[in-house]
């Protein structure tokens, strides 16, 4: 046999089409040559494979000439996923291994030199793509990326972690020594984030804390420096009900195709990612070639909190705006395009001037000696239509030392964290979705205000002249009030209060 076919996966994105891995042998000058849109990466595998075969005791055809074509030419191919098929297509087309138990599976793995499997990167996407096609064939991944793509139900998956292992369960006859199975492994419990106990006072921040945790709403925090921005945010996610199964698949899915792979232990945990404020537009989007998800595909499903807001890039920030509004980022490049989700809780902090001390009571030590010009400089850092786009914005006022000694402990998260929970049930009951994720045609239908409130917000609309989607941000604060009041309609205080939080103190 001269021939070998062996089955395998790129990744397009979030997809992980078909690849049949062909190895010829051929009469001819001894070479390896690798055809079918290769990256340096995969090129690369020529070395690896010929290590790791020599290491392993395997026989490596030095006197052919070896063909190795990637089909289809046209899709880019990269990384190292696939020097375990080529090692396999070698062997098979060198009749060392079982062609016909070769057939009965689908493989991605990196080859050390010296034979060990290392692991892929997009495991879970790996396994997706195989359930959609129908899970024929068994697939076989390292075995760290076996125990991540174990999270999806319906595929047939094997892990090992030698190529000799792999080449053991091809043998011909009763020689094969199969595979292990991988199997789910639940993680233990996750421990505990920060508690919301520990910030004292600022009941007004925390009150809209929990806000913005029952309606999955973005939030502004404006304050002086050290007035515990980020403190609350950081207990955000503790106050946010665990992710359902569908969730949990798509955000590891996401984190299995980041640089750092996905941790199994943050199975069910909804992501908390906190990019410093020299991040660029792409690391925030994502980008490159091929595209990979960027920091807000990474927090798909969880939190994306972004200190010092002004400070970011301006592009970076205005990149931020379609997937606000759409919940998912479209990455196209020249040859290439790919759609990653982006469904995430925007928390962000700012100071109200550069020097941070605009707005201190008098008396104090540090006063704001910022003009005028340089205030409104500074805010005018953060467009229009992104503050349009954060429903909830709100000032952390400066405690006095002895107003902050005295502040008693706060609530703790667990109770906070049962009235989000009950207040999601109503939302989901109600219209199968959180208050935040509501479409325009939804809103008339489930957010509708009584006669009072909805005087009352036309006449702040008009008055602070809102855009429409200002109109429609309002009323879903207001709906994630009632609902967190219990109430079945929208009345005069929940509108109130979500005019409140609506009204930017951006700009004043």
């Amino acid at each position: 046999m001269t021939l070998a076919i062996v089955a395998s996966r790129a990744l397009d994105g979030l997809d992980a089409p078909a690849v049949q891995v062909e190895v010829h042998l051929a009469n001819g000058l001894p070479a390896l040559t690798l055809v079918g849109l290769a990256d340096t990466e995969v090129k690369e595998a020529r070395e690896r494979v010929r290590a790791a075969l020599a290491h392993s005791g395997l026989g490596f055809p030095h006197n052919k000439r070896i063909t190795v074509s990637l089909a289809p030419a046209d899709l880019p191919k990269e990384s190292g996923r696939f020097d375990l098929p080529i090692a396999l297509g070698i062997l098979a087309a060198n009749e060392q291994i079982d062609a016909a138990r070769l057939a009965r599976y689908e493989f991605a793995g990196e080859l050390s030199l010296a034979g060990e499997l290392r692991p892929v990167r997009g495991a879970i996407a790996l396994a997706f793509a195989a359930r959609r096609a129908g899970a024929q064939r068994a697939l076989v991944l390292p075995w760290e990326s076996a125990q991540q793509a174990a999270l999806v139900d319906g595929v047939v998956l094997h892990g090992a972690r030698h190529l000799m292992d792999v080449v053991g369960a091809l043998q011909p006859g009763d020689e094969a020594q199969p595979l292990p199975r991988a199997e789910r492994s639940p993680p233990g419990p996750a421990s505990p984030g920060p508690d919301l106990r520990d910030v004292r006072g600022q009941a007004a921040a925390k009150r809209v804390l929990e806000v913005a945790a029952a309606g999955g709403h973005s939030l502004l925090m404006i304050g002086a420096p050290g007035t515990g921005k980020s403190m609350l945010a950081q207990r955000l996610p503790g106050l946010l009900p665990p992710m359902d199964e569908d969730e949990a698949l798509a955000s590891a899915a996401i984190a299995s195709l980041g640089s750092k792979g996905f941790d199994l232990a943050r199975w069910r945990v909804r992501p908390v990612r906190a990019p410093h404020h020299s991040a660029s537009a792409a690391a925030l989007v994502g980008g490159g070639s091929p595209p990979r998800p960027g920091e807000i595909s990474l927090a798909h499903g969880g939190v994306l909190f972004l200190d010092e807001l002004p400070e970011f890039p301006r592009l970076a920030l205005e990149a931020l705006r379609e997937p606000l509004e759409t919940g998912r980022i479209t990455l196209s490049r020249a040859a290439r395009q790919a759609t990653y989700p982006a469904r995430f809780q925007l928390v962000a902090a700012m100071n109200p001037c550069p020097c941070g001390f605009l707005g201190t009571p008098a008396g104090q030590l540090r006063q704001c000696r910022c003009t005028p010009d340089q205030v409104a400089r500074y805010q005018g850092r953060l467009s229009g239509p992104l503050l349009d786009r954060i429903d909830l914005q709100v000032e952390v006022p400066t405690m006095a030392p002895a107003e902050l000694m005295r502040a008693p402990e706060g609530e703790p998260s667990a109770a906070v964290a049962a009235r989000v929970a009950l207040a999601r049930e109503r939302q989901l009951r109600r219209q199968g979705r959180i208050n935040a994720e509501l479409e325009a045609a939804d809103v008339p239908l489930h957010c509708q205000p009584d006669a009072a409130a909805a005087a009352l917000l036309q006449r702040a609309a008009e008055r602070l002249g809102w855009s429409g989607r200002g109109l429609h941000r309002s009323l879903r604060v207001a709906r994630t009030l009632a609902d967190l009041a219990g109430a079945d309609a929208i009345g005069v205080a929940e509108m109130a209060e979500a005019l409140q939080y609506r009204t930017s103190v951006v700009g004043r």
